[in-house]
């Protein structure tokens, strides 16, 4: 509910709809390169392509949209931007309020070693770890629904010295993907998948052939 989102939030971050509004919070997981982004990609070859990945979720998006010809449904993506540079939403706290994924933030330890530096959270799902991506929001505006209760995300870092160990990694060390791996997962990103994803983006068009 859209409700739950705002409650953890200060109001200039809030969505513009009332509390009981049903939203769904969508990932995608590692093979989406495989069975979403490289077909598209060669669907499209002819067309202008700015960024294949976000275009690619557009496209699978507006398809989601199409399902519902009776419903309004607002999409919003994660790499939107209000006019202050602000993003749209905050995708890592939807993924934790819909109990998709653990946003792990320096709250989360006890003993903070730290000190003054800026220390960002990151959210690690229990299947994929950190080899998966928060997309988008789907909202029904017109959909409300008072009686749907909250379902916490699964805590897959629970001990004090692997939370320290994620953030550590994630803020430090992000390059060299470990953090992914924080705990043990079902499905990594391939290694082409990976070669694209460390590529600067101004060069990822020459790996996809483009």
């Amino acid at each position: 509910k859209v409700g739950w989102y705002n409650d953890v939030l200060q109001p200039a971050f809030h969505l513009p709809y009332p509390d009981d509004t049903l939203a769904f919070v969508v990932l995608s997981t590692p093979s989406m390169f495989d069975k979403a982004l490289k077909p598209f990609v060669n669907k499209e070859r002819l067309k202008i392509i700015r960024d294949p990945v976000d275009q690619c979720i557009s496209h699978h998006l507006s398809c989601v949209k199409e399902k519902f010809p009776d419903q309004k449904v607002d999409i919003i993506c994660d790499y939107e931007i209000l006019p202050n540079r602000k993003p749209k939403f905050l995708a890592q706290t939807a993924a934790h309020v819909a109990g998709a994924a653990y946003y792990y933030q320096r709250k989360d330890v006890k003993l903070d070693p730290w000190g003054k530096k800026k220390i960002y959270g990151v959210c690690i799902h229990p299947k994929y770890g950190g080899w998966f991506a928060i997309r988008a929001l789907l909202l029904f505006p017109d959909i409300q629904v008072p009686l749907l209760e909250q379902t916490a995300p699964t805590d897959c870092v629970s001990t004090e010295e692997k939370r320290i160990e994620l953030l550590e990694q994630f803020n430090f060390h992000w390059q060299d993907w470990r953090y992914r791996d924080i705990i043990e997962v079902k499905e990594r990103y391939s290694e082409e998948q990976k070669a694209y994803f460390a590529t600067p983006p101004a060069e990822r068009f020459r790996l996809l052939g483009l």
